[in-house]
């Protein structure tokens, strides 16, 4: 019996002769991202007894979550984190000016095909999208791999999503992914890794299957990934100097589950209050009131989402009920939008502009909402309260939907406005 990705991953990693699904490996880790909370990891390490960090080259500390701090113990936590990266030697500090972890991950070049990466954040899932093995785990956790550079994981079963078809107009990735999450539920593929594949996946880019394997999470997958191919290598090209080695599943590798999509049938859609799976049709839920639109986030705040944003302007104005809040992942994408005319745009038709970081999606600050309010975003997550006060509703859509929505004043069919 031959090996799916995650398992040839875990293997090399682990050093083992063989693995199985459901086997406990002990795996020596490639990289290791923190963000804001690296300030919980270093004071674990620090009660641990061990003077040094294991690799400070394989460590990566972006600060994104609350930038700027919002509040004196935030701003000490970046403090912490500050002065133990300087007394590490942690040469992979990125300070509150780049921008969301998950997106300068990728863009200054630490993912690459093959790796084993582990991050303190669930959606560490999204580098999957270039080959690698990547997945959440606890600060505790994460103390033990700064310690060691090791981790013990459980191999998991995978399962195989293959895309079939073309998208429709105004029918993005971000809409496959909500389908698939409403049709699997939020606990459909718990501990699994999912490999997808198909023609519809091969033409979409290396941002779009981001976005896949980085919800995939919602639907309690351990990793989530696709195959590298050249818009993966083209895509690294001048971001590292890394050595790497593609892996590809076996011809007869075993997998728990396979599902297939046909991405023609799929349209726009719309995660309801207050569950990730609750999906509909967004024609299911046009004309619900809005108050905030939110277009960013680690899941849909590259450059290619914010033009899919002001291509459903062409024009117009944001309604004066709304308030448009955008966020680009990063700081490169916050420059190649000013240089792209993406940014006067948005402001030109009422939009407000915030620095990269994760706020409004993260909730704690820039773009609290209040009771009665409701939120279209185009970020992942949907929970009660996740945005502000327990009253409010949260709708996830593609960022066609969301600007869509935010000029009508009210959910709306990206077709519609197209």
């Amino acid at each position: 019996m031959g090996y799916t990705i995650a398992e040839k991953i875990l293997k090399r990693a682990s050093g083992a002769e063989g693995v199985e699904q459901g086997d406990i490996v002990n795996a020596k880790v490639d990289v290791a991202m923190s963000h804001d909370n690296a300030a919980l990891v270093s004071k674990v390490f620090g009660e641990l007894g061990v003077a040094k960090v294991w690799d400070a080259n394989r460590i990566v500390i972006p600060i994104d979550h609350r930038v700027p701090a919002n509040n004196i113990k935030t701003a000490e936590g970046h403090k912490k984190i500050r002065e133990f990266a300087r007394a590490q030697g942690i040469k992979h500090f990125y300070d509150v000016k780049e921008g969301v972890c998950h997106q300068i991950m990728p863009e200054f070049g630490h993912v690459v095909p093959g790796e084993l990466i582990v991050g303190t954040d669930s959606h560490t899932t999204t580098y999957g999208a270039l080959g690698a093995f990547s997945t959440g785990i606890g600060a505790t956790e994460m103390a033990g791999v700064w310690a060691t550079g090791e981790l013990w994981l459980k191999v998991p079963e995978t399962y195989k999503i293959t895309l079939t078809g073309q998208l429709q107009d105004n029918v993005y990735s971000k809409d496959v992914i909500l389908h698939i999450a409403g049709d699997l539920t939020a606990e459909g593929a718990n501990y699994k890794a999912i490999e997808y594949y198909g023609p519809a996946l091969d033409a979409m880019s290396v941002g779009a299957r981001m976005t896949i394997t980085n919800m995939s999470m919602e639907m309690g997958a351990k990793a989530a990934i696709a195959p590298p191919d050249g818009k993966v290598f083209d895509y690294l090209k001048g971001r590292t100097d890394k050595e790497y080695e593609p892996v590809y599943t076996d011809h007869n590798a075993r997998y728990e589950k396979e599902l297939e999509y046909d991405v023609s049938q799929i349209g726009p859609k719309a995660a309801c209050p207050h569950a990730v799976d609750n999906v509909k049709n967004v024609e299911e839920v046009v004309g619900t009131q809005i108050n905030q639109a939110v277009l960013g986030s680690c899941t849909n705040g590259r450059i290619e989402d914010l033009k899919a944003g002001v291509e459903m302007l062409k024009g117009r104005k944001i309604h004066d009920d709304v308030r448009l809040i955008v966020a680009p992942a990063s700081r490169q994408v916050y420059l190649d939008a000013m240089e792209q005319g993406i940014i006067q745009k948005f402001v030109s038709a009422g939009g407000l502009i915030i620095n990269p970081g994760c706020g409004p999606c993260l909730g704690a600050h820039e773009g609290i909402l209040a009771a009665g309010e409701n939120c279209i975003a185009s970020t992942n997550r949907n929970f009660q309260g996740r945005m502000g006060s327990t009253e409010a509703g949260i709708y996830l859509a593609s960022p066609a939907t969301v600007i869509a929505s935010a000029v009508k004043g009210e959910i709306t069919d990206p077709r519609e406005v197209a």
